[in-house]
């Protein structure tokens, strides 16, 4: 398993491309879930990913302060469906903790969560400070890190 964290003009066309396709497969398709993917904030980003061999297995995105909220931030957190059993969202999710405290300096993060992931990002610190909001018709929560 190797992790790679790039900012997005250090991404290759492939990088892109399988991460465009994981996040297509999972966030549209198996969620049944038509929205706008690519939204202008890629270019904002740094790209967390995890390769098995050249296969893109998880992947997700992070943000410093003040792009999507007051604080850092974490998204667009996928596994693909076939690499589930194996907890790599717990090593994508500690993977860009720390690469937000590496390159951002910081300790504070927020997210926009899948109300059914909140023990999942619990286990990670995060507690959770909103009530459910539907965003893009699905049970949200937002979650920080103080």
């Amino acid at each position: 398993m190797k992790i790679e964290i790039k900012r997005f003009k250090e991404l290759s066309l492939l990088d892109l491309y399988k991460s465009l396709s994981l996040r297509n497969q999972v966030f549209i398709f198996e969620q049944n879930c038509v929205y706008q993917d690519i939204d202008g904030y890629d270019e904002k980003a740094m790209h967390v990913m995890l390769y098995e061999n050249d296969d893109l297995v998880a992947y997700a995105r992070i943000f410093d302060k003040g792009i999507k909220y007051e604080t850092a931030s974490i998204g667009r957190v996928v596994v693909s469906p076939e690499k589930r059993n194996l907890n790599l969202g717990h090593v994508l999710v500690n993977a860009s903790i720390q690469a937000i405290h590496e390159n951002f300096e910081t300790e504070e993060i927020t997210i926009s969560a899948q109300e059914h992931l909140q023990k999942f990002y619990a286990a990670h610190g995060f507690v959770t400070t909103s009530d459910m909001y539907l965003e893009d018709d699905i049970p949200h929560v937002q979650m920080e890190i103080k």
